[in-house]
């Protein structure tokens, strides 16, 4: 996972140590203290079954915003994709090279290789959430992504309500008492998402759940 200009929260202890042991537990705190699980062990094992259903789907050069750990850039490259991944944190960024991936120390605001190129670019893991705003980020990814590209996202899981359009302020909780630093995270169901990718030129070309999780490819809408 990642966050626009936050990238002290996620240098912060939890979620660097995590990184580091591939074990939890790690949280997002919401201002009301809510807690939403972060799968830091999934994160760090190698692709699973619903995985694959994404990189199924992956054609050409492929960008992972928010790329974690790494472990779709790692099964990307196996399957010989060229494949680069962006995270605001470094530990992510190293267990990412550490695994044989490529990967960047960056937000997805920034200037990104190949801008308006990438075949196909995901946002998986939650990674809708990042900045806050889906709609800001949908339409950033629509200049990341070549013409006819694909974008790939996760929505929130089966069971939540697709309606689920969420903006907080959230810190990294390690469930022990460390605390990174605030910062802006959305969710959003399935029918959320599709009227912020209508709103920015997107249409669904694929919708599919796999082990719980719920994904659609993004396609830009042709004039």
């Amino acid at each position: 996972m990642t966050a626009v200009s936050t990238a002290t929260a996620w240098r912060a202890d939890p979620y660097t140590d995590a990184l580091r042991t591939g074990r939890g537990p790690l949280f997002l705190r919401g201002p009301d203290g809510w807690l939403l699980p972060l799968e830091v062990e999934r994160w760090c094992a190698g692709p699973d079954s619903a995985d694959r259903t994404v990189l199924a789907r992956c054609r050409g050069a492929v960008l992972d915003i928010g790329c974690g750990p790494g472990r779709l850039v790692a099964g990307l490259g196996a399957l010989g994709h060229q494949a680069l991944g962006i995270d605001v944190s470094p530990a992510a960024v190293a267990r990412t090279t550490r695994s044989g991936g490529s990967a960047v120390c960056g937000s997805v605001f920034d200037s990104l290789p190949d801008e308006g190129r990438w075949s196909t670019a995901l946002l998986v893991d939650g990674n809708i959430g990042i900045g806050g705003d889906p709609r800001a980020l949908l339409g950033r990814a629509a200049r990341i992504v070549a013409p006819k590209g694909v974008l790939i996202v996760e929505s929130a899981p089966a069971g939540v309500d697709i309606e689920l359009d969420e903006r907080v302020q959230v810190r990294v909780d390690d469930g022990r008492g460390a605390l990174g630093a605030s910062f802006p995270w959305a969710r959003v169901g399935g029918a959320a998402l599709l009227r912020h990718a209508g709103a920015t030129g997107w249409s669904a070309a694929d919708e599919w759940t796999a082990d719980g999780r719920c994904f659609v490819a993004l396609v830009r809408r042709q004039p």
